[in-house]
């Protein structure tokens, strides 16, 4: 069980890295869209943003989405720890 909760904090972290690091490209507009790594960036996050996206109200110029999930990230992960640990 201790090996399950280590990669899936692993994979929460990882995650959270590569949020971040979309947020930052997010910043710079000389940046190639079409790199492979800013697409795959785009890709692994989009699914976990666009959600959150819908449950804002429209109109700001300013993207809140990542902050919200920064946000919910620790949450999340104690969830599934609780979880995790609950039924071990």
């Amino acid at each position: 069980m201790y090996i399950l909760i280590s990669v899936i904090d692993r994979l929460f972290d990882i995650f959270y890295y590569i949020l971040l690091a979309r947020v930052l490209i997010s910043w710079f507009p000389n940046i190639d869209r079409t790199h492979p790594i800013v697409i795959f960036l785009y890709r692994t996050t989009e699914p976990v943003l666009q959600p959150v996206r819908r449950i804002l109200p429209p109109g700001s110029m300013i993207d809140f989405s990542p902050l919200i999930v920064f946000l919910l990230l620790p949450i999340v992960k104690r969830f599934v720890f609780q979880l995790l640990l609950l039924f071990a």
